[in-house]
């Protein structure tokens, strides 16, 4: 009886309002710094992926050119059959896009699956950013648009090139993302940015590329114009 006494008296105390409040802003605080962490980490595994991704392609470039007289593929990405007004200035080369198949199709035969095509971090377009302002819409992504995630130096196939032809492999892009935001930093760009928001956007951007040599690297925008400017 004593006993029953003695427990009965023991009063249990839950948590105060302010020590819940210190733990919920603990684990704010916690969150806060764990979150950034975590992106990171998985904007990292999907631009590992991409890299992966453009290797394969690469390899079944290789193999497309072991079939064919070590020729490239004869074929053109979204933005050319669908923005051939970029082609204007060289009416030799546009005058091939409506007869020319799209680089996916025509390397299905040497891949394994259509994914290697699909940049994870591929969030769509609305424009070209080589060249502001062409609207490019593609929604929810250019993968399931267009079929493809990248964009193809389309020169290469109108001047026929073969495994030889580059005097500067390793320095010449092949292949590369169609947008830089997926693996940059900020927005896509849109029609009414003004010049100096598109500047500011562009030098934020990183492009996974496909060299000539079948080598692949991260690029930033600058280093991308550069791959362009590289002589055929």
């Amino acid at each position: 009886m004593d006993t029953f006494a003695q427990s009965s008296n023991v009063r249990y105390r839950g948590f105060t309002l302010v020590e819940l409040l210190t733990v919920i802003a603990i684990i704010a605080i916690l969150a806060s710094l764990l979150f950034p962490v975590f992106t990171r980490a998985k904007a990292a595994a999907k631009k590992t992926q991409c890299i992966s991704n453009l290797r394969q392609i690469g390899a079944a470039i290789e193999m497309y050119e072991s079939d064919s007289d070590g020729v490239f593929p004869h074929a053109l990405d979204a933005s050319d059959k669908y923005d051939p007004a970029i082609w204007s200035v060289f009416p030799t080369f546009q005058a091939q896009i409506p007869s020319m198949p799209f680089l996916q199709d025509v390397l299905e035969p040497y891949i394994k699956s259509k994914e290697i095509f699909h940049c994870p971090s591929d969030s769509g377009t609305a424009i070209l950013d080589s060249h502001f302002p062409d609207p490019f819409l593609t929604t929810p992504s250019m993968f399931l648009t267009f079929g493809s995630s990248y964009f193809f130096r389309t020169e290469i196939a109108f001047r026929a090139f073969n495994d030889t032809s580059f005097q500067l492999p390793a320095e010449t892009n092949v292949l590369f993302d169609g947008a830089g935001h997926w693996h940059g930093d900020g927005r896509g760009l849109h029609s009414d940015d003004d010049p100096e928001t598109v500047n500011q956007l562009l030098h934020g951007y990183r492009y996974n590329c496909l060299y000539g040599d079948m080598h692949v690297k991260s690029l930033n925008y600058d280093q991308l114009q550069q791959a362009w400017f590289t002589k055929l």
